[in-house]
């Protein structure tokens, strides 16, 4: 049986038409689309609410803080904050501004902070790609008991840890270092474990048993087979290490009192209380936690998407 052109046309008109049929369904509001919508656009707002009022207030001059509360910009906005907080102005300048005087050396906290989240998400996220593989592909004794473990400490507090860490790193001789800072969290944390195992376990053992065949061991295997899989949950992980090491405070503020490793968040809190006597300086406050979410922001762009990507833990496509 032979087919016209007018035939093979009708059919892929027929196609086409159908296919765009179904997009404009697809597209069509209904109440429950509208709802979603409406829903998803309140919560963004109430999501970035808080940061756009954090620069609102950097944005206002200190006498005009309380005048300018009820507004949604300010009246008449300046950057004095930024540069006073900064140490761009001289004393006189930041006291006429409203600010006590005190400045935030940046450059060296942010260094600080960079480090430390460094360490932590580079080591933090090897160590546990290397126990999540560990879980789901060998067999040793115990090895569901101490998962089990591992996977109740997600149930314990941090701050229940937070005294029996620091006797730990006093004891070791190594307070107002970076190492003891890093010290609890450098090896893993039982969410990233957890979360690196669950993308081991459904990837295809195919491709690993060929390579055994060929003769390449466990090590080589998870090197240079097993990783480069992973990247997509291993830049997951490790971005949600890094955020949440730069905006730790508590352990941080306990290990490293001393200036030369104090960290931004750290500094903020030193830069609060720098304003004896009198009202917070909080326009030179906001000015400054503006300044220090910006590397985060930047990271979270560039590699934000990764993690979108990459939460339905799909091993092989």
């Amino acid at each position: 049986m032979s087919l016209t052109t007018s035939t093979i046309d009708t059919h892929l008109d027929t196609g086409i038409g159908s296919d765009l049929l179904t997009l404009s369904r697809r597209r069509r509001l209904t109440p429950g689309r509208v709802i979603g919508w409406i829903v998803l656009i309140l919560a963004l707002i109430i999501t970035i609410f808080p940061f756009y009022w954090m620069v609102k207030s950097a944005l206002t001059p200190n006498a005009e803080i309380v005048a300018d509360s009820g507004r949604f910009w300010p009246t008449h906005p300046t950057m004095i904050n930024f540069a006073r907080t900064l140490g761009l102005t001289t004393l006189e300048e930041s006291q006429a501004a409203g600010g006590s005087g005190a400045s935030v050396n940046f450059v060296l906290y942010l260094w600080n902070s960079v480090i430390y989240c460094a360490l932590i998400g580079f080591f933090q996220t090897l160590f546990c790609a290397m126990g999540g593989y560990a879980f789901a592909r060998l067999r040793f004794r115990g090895r569901t008991i101490l998962f089990n473990m591992l996977v109740a400490a997600l149930m314990v507090p941090g701050i229940f840890t937070l005294l029996p860490n620091f006797v730990l790193v006093r004891d070791l001789g190594i307070l107002n270092t970076v190492w003891g800072m890093v010290a609890p969290s450098v090896l893993m944390t039982p969410f990233a474990l957890f979360f690196m195992r669950q993308f081991f376990l459904p990837i295809p053992r195919d491709v690993e048993e060929a390579a055994m065949i060929d003769g390449i061991g466990k090590i080589r295997i998870f090197w240079n087979i097993v990783l480069p899989m992973a990247k997509g949950p291993l830049i997951t992980i490790g971005l949600i290490t890094v955020v949440w090491a730069w905006k730790d405070f508590m352990w941080p503020l306990l290990i490293g009192r001393d200036e030369s490793v104090r960290t931004v968040t750290v500094a903020l809190g030193v830069y609060l209380q720098q304003s004896p006597n009198r009202q917070p300086d909080w326009t030179g406050l906001m000015a400054a936690s503006t300044i220090s979410v910006i590397p985060v922001i930047v990271l979270l762009a560039f590699l934000g998407r990764r993690i979108v990507e990459s939460l339905n833990f799909s091993g092989i496509k």
